[in-house]
């Protein structure tokens, strides 16, 4: 794919920034970053020039929480009609201790992804993706299970016992962090991170042909501000363990460096979720095969929640 138009969700800081920065290194000749605020993103556009010596980075404000703000950015790049090539969708959040619920109804860890489908669904509809665009988002490696102290929900069985059966109305009360949700922040972030890679092999199904998406786990890169959010127990336990194991954490760089290498991967892959080997958080990144994550009806039924919260589908 020619190295052109790159749009990087949540690029102020961490592996936004890191990866931002490296696309313009790598010669892509606009990077349009974007921020919840505008004169912060406007700053680490001003930072990431002077970084690489390059002048081809745009500040976009963008609050993924808030539909109004999608729209506008949405707005601002129909009127530059400027078609992108990598759509890197890489905000997220770590739960905090307590739940938080957005103005929409949304648990704060579940809101990036409507706000990236709101994106997403908005580029495709005004045909402002690239003919073979690549989208990445950003996944983890609790969504596919054995991480300790993450656990996700059985879907299927929690459908059954609150829902008469019915997943999307399952996935919808994950969404909301409903009343038969016991909030726990880090089973929230594993729950988020499991319907992010149903959604993207959901997405993959409806693409038009050339264009492909991947769910990618950047893996371990605590030198970020990812953990701001997170638990005690995460931040001050877990992470600093993690951190003693050799292999098992990476500088922000390396772990943007996956998203990268996998803007490059083919249509053959499309909708597949990669992290690292079982057990590791860094090392090189591979198809996730677990079955729960290939289970289309789980698939679908995220796809059909995501939709029906955000008020967004294809037209």
């Amino acid at each position: 794919m020619e190295h052109s138009i790159a749009l990087v969700t949540g690029a102020t800081s961490g592996l936004g920034y890191a990866a931002a920065r490296k696309l313009a290194i790598e010669g892509y000749r606009q990077v349009i970053v974007t921020g919840r605020s505008l004169a912060r993103v406007q700053e680490a556009a001003a930072q990431l020039a002077a970084e690489t010596k390059t002048q081809v980075f745009t500040p976009l404000e963008l609050d993924l929480d808030a539909p109004t703000s999608v729209q506008s950015a949405l707005d601002e790049l129909v009127k530059r009609g400027w078609p992108v090539d990598f759509l890197l969708l890489n905000a997220g959040l770590v739960p905090f201790k307590q739940r938080e619920i957005t103005a929409a109804g949304v648990e704060a860890s579940q809101a990036p992804l409507i706000g990236h489908h709101e994106l997403t669904v908005g580029l495709l509809n005004a045909n402002l993706l690239s003919p073979d665009a690549r989208i990445v988002i950003a996944g983890a490696e609790p969504a596919r299970g054995g991480v300790p102290m993450f656990k996700y929900t059985d879907l299927p069985a929690f459908a059954a016992k609150y829902h008469q059966g019915d997943r999307t109305a399952a996935v919808e009360a994950l969404i909301r962090n409903g009343p038969n949700v016991k909030y726990v922040p880090n089973n929230a972030y594993a729950d988020a991170k499991l319907i992010i890679a149903w959604w993207v092999a959901a997405l993959a199904r409806r693409l038009p042909s050339g264009m492909a998406v991947y769910a990618v786990s950047p893996g371990g890169a605590t030198a970020t501000n990812v953990k701001r959010s997170a638990s005690p127990l995460l931040k001050y336990v877990f992470i600093p363990i993690v951190n003693l194991i050799p292999g098992m954490n990476q500088t922000p760089e390396t772990a943007a460096s996956r998203y990268i290498q996998a803007s490059e991967f083919g249509t053959d892959v499309s909708g597949q979720f990669f992290a690292s080997a079982k057990g590791k958080f860094s090392g090189p990144i591979e198809v996730q095969l677990e079955p729960h994550l290939h289970d289309r009806a789980n698939q679908e039924a995220a796809w059909q929640a995501v939709v029906k919260v955000s008020g967004v589908d294809l037209s």
